[in-house]
């Protein structure tokens, strides 16, 4: 069977290297960014790879350089907090925007939710690198994937002085200072604390943030941990608990946006109302916070921003680049709503 005339013949690299005048060595390597080759050539050699229409063979490339072309995004986070009924918690936001940037890059990401017992899965993945959110100290997911020697890049300090992971810091201590200074400029005086019981950087510095927040007012601290894995219902329950304690609390810090809707919840279940009897406040932006009633003050990371930055720390990291271990991420800012502007008396 004769093929098609109209059928077009695939372009090769011997195509690029006869139209730009160089051998297939330089092509190969302009094209993948490797070896040297003279900045100019490189350059030419990609813009006549484009006019040409030129598209690599992905499976030869694969089979050649052993590259998976696929990076991972993981999160040590149970799905109760990172994403919750919706999946479009944290986690997601961050993955929308990791997967159009590695695209960008040639690459394709894979989701890796938090799942009991995933080593297996861990030993099977193959990737080139991985993105952590958010982990926890001596993450195993971490330890696994570094043991298989696979570039990570953790999304968030870490909590671990001794695990030197290139990561990119959310500026989880400014966060918790934004939320504090508006609680205490709207009248705040009996602010607690409620956060995960789990070791996590953010966790850590939102506790030290608290910690010198009260002694810098002289204000009484009052600080309460719940499990993760519990979501809302930990939230709920630990909001509960600390009410029957302490009933003269006027406002709540809760950076776990799961938490802080159970938190509504319990309050509403006690008769307290929001803002006016007690103020609560989150970290994360999400749908939980804008959909939460009252609406929820909360933390905008600019995720999309983090995002981009992690991914090309990875891709510097995997292509030997190692000289950057630490990316600043931008700057928070506040988003105030209902749940922390109490109606003032005439």
């Amino acid at each position: 069977m004769q093929p098609s005339a109209s059928a077009p013949r695939r372009l090769t690299i011997k195509d690029v290297a006869h139209a730009a005048g160089v051998s297939l060595t330089t092509v190969s390597h302009a094209l993948n960014d490797r070896g040297y080759v003279d900045p100019d050539t490189r350059a030419k050699v990609k813009r006549v790879a484009k006019e040409l229409g030129y598209r690599p063979n992905l499976r030869a490339q694969r089979l050649r350089t052993g590259k998976a072309n696929s990076i991972a995004l993981l999160s040590s986070m149970p799905f109760a907090v990172a994403g919750g009924s919706s999946r479009l918690g944290f986690m997601m936001e961050i993955a929308a925007i990791a997967a159009e940037a590695a695209l960008q890059q040639g690459q394709a990401l894979i989701l890796v939710p938090h799942l009991e017992g995933s080593r297996q899965l861990l030993n099977e993945l193959d990737v080139d690198g991985a993105l952590v959110v958010e982990p926890i100290a001596r993450d195993p997911q971490i330890l696994r994937l570094q043991e298989r020697g696979i570039t990570v890049v953790s999304i968030g300090a870490l909590a671990d002085k001794d695990l030197l992971i290139p990561h990119v810091d959310l500026q989880s201590g400014l966060a918790g200072q934004l939320l504090l200074d508006h609680l205490f400029s709207q009248g705040a005086r009996r602010i607690a604390l409620l956060i995960g019981s789990e070791q996590r950087h953010s966790y850590i510095e939102m506790e030290r943030v608290y910690s010198s927040f009260v002694r810098e007012h002289g204000l009484r601290g009052l600080v309460i941990k719940a499990d993760e894995t519990g979501g809302e219902e930990a939230g709920r329950v630990a909001c509960r608990q600390l009410f029957t304690d302490e009933p003269g609390i006027d406002a709540l810090c809760v950076p776990v946006d799961a938490f802080a809707t159970g938190a509504i919840k319990a309050l509403t279940e006690l008769g307290r109302k929001v803002p006016d009897d007690v103020m609560v406040v989150t970290r994360y932006d999400g749908l939980r916070a804008r959909n939460s009633k009252p609406p929820l003050t909360a933390v905008n990371l600019h995720l999309e921003h983090v995002s981009s930055l992690a991914v090309d720390l990875l891709f510097q990291h995997i292509c030997g680049d190692t000289r950057c271990n630490a990316v600043l991420g931008p700057a928070p800012t506040l988003q105030i709503r209902e749940s922390s502007t109490p109606r003032r008396s005439e």
